[in-house]
């Protein structure tokens, strides 16, 4: 399994490289976690007492009981655990799931849809698909593309992210939400929560096509900017300040009912016209390894939760 944003030449490059780093995020997760975070933070990481948002998540990758978290990070199971919380009217419309290439029909399918992999990153395994563009061979295309999503059986094995191995891999197709005007693509409302308390929210928006870039901004819940926390660069870009939502207090309503129960998790929401949509749950955001905070924000984020409070992976 290649890393899907890498180019053809890339993929070609590291295969050896990415190879090693998925053995050992399969069979010597630690140590490969050790050696990344030195890699990429120029420093030990601190299993013993970790301290910052990037080291607990780390923390509770390898030593806490992941089982719930297979389940609510799938894009698929996730959607029955919104229903049960009530929150049922913020789920996008499902239009089809596909377990094999063999399975696709577009043609039961409206003009536009976006297809995604359920245990996908959203970078390189999601597409919007219109059907005045599907000639014969660009089904195929679509279709072999699809295939190729199907056989990623476990995405997280470069971050050592325990959950995704455990996840059957499907693809679905949605409803495709529409862009206000003057938006290149949705805003991202990513609402940091700890013991089901909203803290901050991280907004990306107008992403590049490849959905590798994007800019970026973190408020707290009183929607004050705060650019001293984020680490801008050519990826992360440093956003503008926008209006407050007037439905702000609804959407930290439904991030705090879904994310009740864990002492982490980003709820990943989109506000389309005054209307909520539920995004995604993330236990693990960039595996732990986010370089795009501060290290000051990063400890702080970190002092809001305590390793105590997740339940040790069962033996």
């Amino acid at each position: 399994m290649f890393h899907p944003t890498l180019s053809k030449s890339g993929r070609f490059f590291f295969a050896p490289l990415i190879w090693l780093c998925e053995f050992m995020g399969n069979h010597c997760p630690e140590l490969l976690l050790k050696i990344r975070y030195r890699y990429v933070f120029r420093k030990p990481l601190n299993l013993k007492n970790p301290l910052g948002l990037n080291e607990k998540i780390i923390w509770a990758k390898l030593y806490s009981d992941t089982t719930r978290w297979v389940e609510l990070a799938d894009k698929l199971k996730v959607r029955d655990y919104v229903e049960k919380a009530g929150l049922g009217d913020s789920l996008v419309k499902l239009y089809a799931v596909w377990y094999s290439k063999e399975d696709v029909d577009f043609d039961a399918l409206p003009e536009t849809f976006i297809i995604k992999a359920n245990n996908g990153d959203g970078k390189g395994t999601n597409k919007i698909i219109r059907k005045t563009e599907l000639t014969p061979k660009k089904k195929l295309e679509y279709i072999d593309m699809i295939g190729e999503w199907l056989k990623r059986k476990n995405i997280g094995a470069l971050h050592a992210e325990p959950h995704y191995k455990h996840m059957r891999p499907c693809v679905i197709a949605e409803e495709v939400l529409t862009l206000q005007d003057g938006e290149t693509s949705l805003t991202d409302y990513k609402i940091w929560c700890f013991n089901g308390k909203a803290y901050y929210i991280w907004i990306c928006n107008n992403r590049n096509a490849a959905g590798n870039s994007a800019h970026v901004m973190t408020y707290d819940i009183e929607w004050n900017a705060h650019p001293e926390f984020s680490v801008f660069n050519s990826d992360y870009q440093q956003g503008e300040v926008m209006a407050k939502p007037e439905n702000l207090e609804q959407m930290i309503d439904i991030a705090e009912k879904l994310s009740h129960g864990f002492p982490e998790l980003r709820v990943d929401l989109y506000n389309v016209g005054g209307k909520i949509y539920f995004g995604e749950l993330t236990f693990t955001s960039q595996g732990g390894f986010m370089d795009y905070f501060t290290p000051e924000f990063n400890r702080l984020l970190g002092e809001k939760f305590s390793i105590e409070d997740f339940p040790l992976k069962k033996k």
